[in-house]
C-alpha cells in the first residue's frame, strides 16, 4: 500500500454493543472496497478482523483488530473493537487512535446502555461520531423508532442522512436525504432509482429539516438560504463535515452489513464528511517541562503513540501505533519517552486483521504496527527528538480480582513470564502479589475478562492454573496496655540458650505501624542483644495474634531482663522477645481490623434506591451523592473490602448493566461485633 498524505487518511473506530454487527460491517466494507474477494462470516470464523482462535471459538470479538482499505483515493484505517464491558479497554485504546467513531446500532433491538456509555466516553474525548443503523433486513425493525431513541438520548445534533426503502425482507435500498435521490440494491450494487410514492412526503419533510439544520452552522449559507437560494450538495456536505469534526453534528446512516446494502454509502460518508487527521485539534505533547501542540506534519520530527500491544506467536510483541508527526520508515530509531531507551523500527507494517504487510513508510496521521520493540508498552510515546509523552490513554481500572496458582512445579516456573507478557498485551489487566495473604491476584473488568485471561494462559503459553477467591487481608491490633516476661532457656549439652526479656506493649493510632523503644538500665540485657528482642517482637506480630492475622499499630518497649555470660545469644533474646509479646497480647485486648475501601458508584437515577439499599446491606457508610454531567447519580461511600469482592457482578445485576464503580483502599477499621471473620488459610 502506498503512503497517504494526512488529508487523505481516515482513522475510524467501530464501536457498539455485542451482536450489533461491527465485525460484519468491517468485512462488508473490505469487500466493497475490493480488499477481499469474498465477505467472510462471523459464524464461520472466516472474517478478517476476528482472527484469534478464541474469537472464532466464541463467535465475537475479544480484541481490537486493525484492517485497512482504499476508497476513492483515500485510506481508511478500521479499528474493530469488542462490544462487551469486560473488554472495554480495547475500545478505549482504539478511541485514542481514531478520528471518527462509527456507532453500530442493531435496528432490531434499538439503543442500549452499552451504546450510551460508549457515546459518553467518545464525547469526553471530543471524538467525532457517526451512527450506522444496521440489520434493517431483519424482522421487527423500525428505523424511525431507533432514530427517535438516538435523538432523545444524544440531542438535536443527531442528523439522519438516509432513510431505508422497504423493511425486513423487503429492505432493498435507501433514500439519500441530502440529494433527494434513491439508491436501489436489487442487483447487488447501488443503482439510482425512484423514491417510493408513499415515502415522498416523509422524505421531503426530513430533507427540509436536515437542510435547515445544516445551513444554520454557516452564516453566509444561511443568508442565501433565507433569500430563497437552494444550497448545492457540495456546500451542504462541506458544512456538514465541519459540524462532524467539531462534534456538533452526528450523522445517521443505515443499511445492512450482511447483504450488504448501503455499506458503500457509509464508506462515501467516511471519506466525504469524516474528519481527516488534519481536521482534528493538535495533540498536546509534553517534552521536558514544556507542552507542545503537535500537528500531523509529515516533514516534522517523527513522533508516534502506541495504543495497543499484541503478542504474536511468530512476530513476538507487535506494537500498534499512530503517527502523530513526521514519517515512520524502516530502520528508524526513536527514543521511548518512558524509559529513555532507543528503539529501532526494524520493519513497518500495515495489518489486515492477523495478516501483516510490510510498507515503506507511514506518514503523519496514519496507523500501523511494528514488531519487536523490546521495552515499549501500550501508552508509550516514541520520539526522534528525545523523551516525550503524549496524553495518557485513560484505560479503565480493574473491578474484579481472582487468585491464581500454578497447577504444577513446571507451570510455576513459566507462570511469572506468561503473566508479564499478558500484562504487556492487556493494559487493563493487573498482576499483584499480596504479601499478607500470599496470593497472586489477577485484576480485570469482570468474570468473562478473567476467564479469557486464564484461557489464554493455557492456550497461548501452555500454563495451567487454578483459581480461588481473593482473601481479605485482615489485621489485628490491641486496645490497652499490657506487660509480660518472656523466658527462653534451653540446655542440650555444651553452650545452652538463655534469655529473659520483660516488655510493655501499648496501642498506637491507626496506620502507625510498629514502634520499639529500649528502656533497659543497668545492663541487665547487653546492648548487642536489644535489636534481637525487637526482631523477635516484630516476628511475633507478623506471625499473627489471637485470630491468626498480623498485628499492627503497636508500640513495644523492653524495660527489664536477664542474661547469662555464656549461654545468652541473639537467638535466645529473639525468642524471649517473641514469647514475651505472645504472652502480653492476651492482656492487651486484641481486636480484628478489616480493610475499608473508598467507593464511588455511578448509576442511573432510577436505580438509586436499589443501589443504596444494597450498599446498606454491605455495611457501607454513604457519604453523599451528586449528579454527574450526564445526569447519573455518583454515590460516595466507605465500604468494608470484604463486602465488595464481587460487587461488580452484583452491581451489573441490580442496574441492568448500567452501573459502574471504582474502589481504592482507604483505611483499616475495627470489625464490628457480630460480624464473622474467617480464620486465616490453614487454620
Amino acid at each position: 500500500m502506498k503512503a497517504f498524505e494526512p488529508d487523505r487518511i481516515r482513522n475510524v473506530v467501530l464501536v457498539g454493543p455485542p451482536g450489533s454487527g461491527k465485525t460484519s460491517l468491517a468485512e462488508a466494507m473490505l469487500y466493497r472496497a475490493g480488499t477481499v474477494s469474498r465477505a467472510g462470516r462471523v459464524e464461520d470464523g472466516s472474517t478478517v478482523c476476528d482472527h484469534e482462535p478464541d474469537e472464532k471459538e466464541v463467535g465475537h470479538s475479544l480484541t481490537t483488530a486493525l484492517a485497512t482499505l482504499e476508497w476513492h483515493d483515500h485510506k481508511i484505517n478500521l479499528l474493530d473493537t469488542p462490544g462487551t464491558f469486560d473488554f472495554a479497554g480495547e475500545a478505549v485504546g482504539a478511541m485514542a487512535a481514531a478520528d471518527l467513531a462509527v456507532f453500530v446500532v442493531d435496528a432490531s433491538s434499538g439503543l442500549d446502555h452499552a451504546t450510551v456509555d460508549l457515546w459518553r466516553q467518545a464525547a469526553d474525548r471530543g471524538l467525532p461520531r457517526l451512527v450506522f443503523v444496521n440489520k434493517l433486513d431483519r424482522e421487527h425493525t423500525d428505523f424511525e423508532s431507533v432514530l427517535g431513541e438516538l435523538q432523545e438520548a444524544f440531542g438535536a445534533g443527531v442528523a439522519p442522512l438516509e432513510i431505508p426503502i422497504g423493511a425486513a425482507e423487503g429492505f432493498h435500498g435507501i433514500a439519500d436525504l441530502l440529494t433527494d435521490t434513491a439508491w436501489i440494491y436489487d442487483s447487488g450494487s447501488a443503482e439510482l432509482g425512484e423514491i417510493p410514492a408513499e415515502m415522498e412526503e416523509r422524505e421531503h419533510e426530513i430533507h427540509d429539516s436536515l437542510v435547515e439544520n445544516i445551513v444554520v452552522a454557516d452564516d453566509a449559507l444561511l443568508e442565501r438560504f433565507l433569500e430563497g437560494e437552494v444550497p448545492s450538495f457540495e456546500e451542504l456536505e462541506k458544512v456538514l463535515g465541519r459540524g462532524v469534526a467539531g462534534g456538533t453534528v452526528f450523522p445517521v446512516v443505515c443499511g445492512s452489513a450482511t447483504i450488504p446494502i448501503a455499506v458503500d454509502r457509509l464508506c462515501n460518508y467516511i471519506v466525504e464528511v469524516g474528519p481527516a487527521p488534519t481536521d482534528r485539534p493538535p495533540v498536546p505533547v509534553v517534552v521536558g517541562t514544556s507542552t507542545i501542540d503537535v500537528a500531523p506534519d509529515p516533514l516534522a520530527d517523527a513522533l508516534v503513540h502506541v495504543f495497543k500491544t499484541a503478542v504474536d506467536p511468530y512476530l513476538g510483541h507487535v506494537s500498534y501505533f499512530r503517527v502523530l508527526a513526521g514519517t515512520v520508515q524502516r530502520d528508524l530509531h526513536l527514543s521511548n519517552g518512558r524509559t529513555g531507551d532507543d528503539e529501532r523500527f526494524r520493519n513497518v507494517m500495515s495489518l489486515q486483521g492477523g495478516e501483516s504487510v510490510d510498507v515503506e513508510a507511514l506518514l503523519a496521521g496514519d496507523i500501523g504496527a511494528v514488531a519487536k520493540l523490546s521495552g515499549t508498552r501500550t501508552g508509550d510515546t516514541l520520539s526522534a527528538t528525545g523523551r516525550a509523552a503524549a496524553p495518557a490513554i485513560g484505560f479503565p481500572t480493574p473491578v474484579l480480582s481472582v487468585a491464581v496458582t500454578a497447577r504444577s512445579r513446571n507451570d510455576e516456573d513459566k507462570l511469572a513470564n506468561a503473566l508479564h507478557r499478558l500484562v504487556d498485551e492487556d493494559p487493563v489487566l493487573t498482576v499483584t502479589r499480596d504479601d499478607e495473604t500470599h496470593q497472586t491476584l489477577l485484576g480485570g473488568l469482570g468474570e468473562t475478562h478473567l476467564r479469557h485471561v486464564v484461557a489464554r494462559l493455557e492456550r497461548k503459553f501452555h500454563v495451567e492454573v487454578d483459581t480461588a477467591e481473593v482473601r481479605v487481608p485482615y489485621r489485628e491490633t490491641i486496645t490497652s496496655t499490657s506487660t509480660a516476661e518472656g523466658k527462653y532457656k534451653k540446655q542440650s549439652g555444651g553452650h545452652g540458650q538463655f534469655g529473659v526479656a520483660s516488655i510493655r506493649i501499648e496501642p498506637l493510632p491507626t496506620g502507625s505501624g510498629y514502634e520499639f523503644s529500649d528502656e533497659v538500665t543497668g545492663g541487665v540485657i547487653p546492648r548487642q542483644f536489644i535489636p534481637a528482642v525487637e526482631a523477635g517482637i516484630a516476628e511475633a506480630m507478623a506471625h499473627g495474634g489471637s485470630s491468626g492475622y498480623p498485628v499492627v499499630d503497636v508500640r513495644a518497649a523492653v524495660f527489664d531482663g536477664r542474661h547469662h555470660a555464656v549461654d545468652s545469644s541473639e537467638m535466645s533474646f529473639k525468642m524471649a522477645g517473641r514469647l514475651a509479646f505472645q504472652e502480653a497480647l492476651g492482656g492487651a485486648r486484641p481486636v480484628v481490623l478489616e480493610p475499608v475501601s473508598a467507593v464511588e458508584v455511578t448509576v442511573p437515577s432510577d436505580c438509586l434506591g436499589d443501589v443504596m439499599g444494597d450498599l446498606s446491606s454491605r455495611r457501607a457508610i454513604v457519604q453523599g451523592s451528586e449528579l454527574d454531567r450526564w445526569g447519573d447519580q455518583v454515590i460516595s461511600a466507605q465500604v468494608p473490602s470484604a463486602e465488595i469482592l464481587r460487587y461488580s457482578i452484583d452491581l451489573r445485576s441490580i442496574t441492568g448493566g448500567r452501573g459502574r464503580f471504582t474502589a481504592i483502599h482507604d483505611h483499616y477499621a475495627r470489625v464490628p461485633a457480630g460480624v464473622d471473620v474467617p480464620p486465616p488459610p490453614g487454620d
